[in-house]
C-alpha cells in the first residue's frame, strides 16, 4: 500500500483530507506541525509527502528545504494562495507540484497519481536497450539511471530526472512548456508553467546552468555540445 505524510495544522482537513485519501486505497501518516513532520519524513517509509505551506514550528517552505538536504522523495505542497510567493518559494526549495487549498480532491488525488508514477521510473522507461548519454562534461546512464557531472554523481528528484531524461531525449530540439508539462508533469489539462520554469532552474544548479538554454517565447532545450 502507498504510503503518504500529510503535514497540516488545521485538525478538520488534516482529518477530512486524510480520511479521504484513505479511501482511495493510500496508507495516511499525519502530523499537525513542521518539526514533528521532519520527524516523521526523517523516519522515511514514506512514497510522498503533502505540505501545508503555513506551518507552525517550521513552516512548509523551510521543512521542505530540510527534507531535500537528506532525500528525493516526492512533495507536493498545499497553498492557501493560488498566485502568491507561497508557490514559487516551495517549488524553489525542492517541491514537485503545488495544489491550492480549499483542496478539491479529485485534483489532489490526480496529482499524487502523477507525482507516484514520475518516482517510479524504471530504467526500461528511460531507453532501450540502455545506453551512456554524454553531453559535454554531463553524463545519463539510461539503465542504472544514474546522472554525473564531471565525473561526479548528480543527485536528482525524480521529477528532475525525468526532466532531464526528456531533454536527452531531444537534444538541441526546443520544447515547449506546455509540451514539458504533459510528458513530464503528466498532465492532461493547462498547468501552471511556473513548475517547468523552476524545475529547470533547479536542474541547472545541478547540472550546469549552460547545459539548458532558453528560448524566449518558446521553452527550453538542452544543449548537445
Amino acid at each position: 500500500m502507498t504510503s503518504l505524510l500529510l503535514v497540516e495544522d488545521d485538525a478538520v482537513i488534516r482529518e477530512s483530507v486524510g480520511l479521504a485519501l484513505e479511501r482511495y486505497g493510500y496508507r495516511v501518516t499525519t502530523a499537525a506541525d513542521g518539526l514533528s513532520g521532519l520527524e516523521a519524513a526523517r523516519a522515511g517509509g514514506h512514497d510522498l509527502l503533502l505540505l501545508d505551506v503555513m506551518l507552525p514550528g517550521l513552516d512548509g517552505i523551510s521543512l521542505c528545504r530540510r527534507i531535500r538536504e537528506t532525500s528525493q522523495v516526492p512533495i507536493l505542497m498545499m497553498s492557501a494562495r493560488g498566485d502568491g510567493l507561497d508557490i514559487v518559494a516551495g517549488l524553489e526549495g525542492g517541491a514537485d507540484d503545488y495544489v491550492v487549498k480549499p483542496v478539491d480532491l479529485p485534483v489532489l488525488v490526480a496529482r499524487i497519481r502523477s507525482l507516484l508514477r514520475r518516482a517510479t521510473i524504471a530504467p526500461a522507461q528511460a531507453a532501450e536497450p540502455s545506453v551512456a548519454l554524454t553531453f559535454g562534461e554531463l553524463s545519463i546512464d539510461t539503465g542504472s539511471l544514474e546522472v554525473r557531472r564531471a565525473g561526479h554523481r548528480v543527485e536528482l528528484s525524480p521529477t528532475e530526472l525525468r526532466l532531464l531524461l526528456e531533454f536527452a531525449a531531444h537534444p538541441g530540439i526546443v520544447l515547449e512548456r506546455a509540451t514539458l508539462l504533459r510528458t513530464v508533469w503528466d498532465y492532461g489539462w493547462d498547468g501552471d508553467s511556473r513548475v517547468v520554469d523552476l524545475c529547470v532552474q533547479r536542474l541547472r544548479k545541478k547540472i550546469g546552468a549552460e547545459r539548458i538554454e532558453t528560448v524566449r517565447g518558446f521553452g527550453y532545450k538542452l544543449s548537445p555540445t
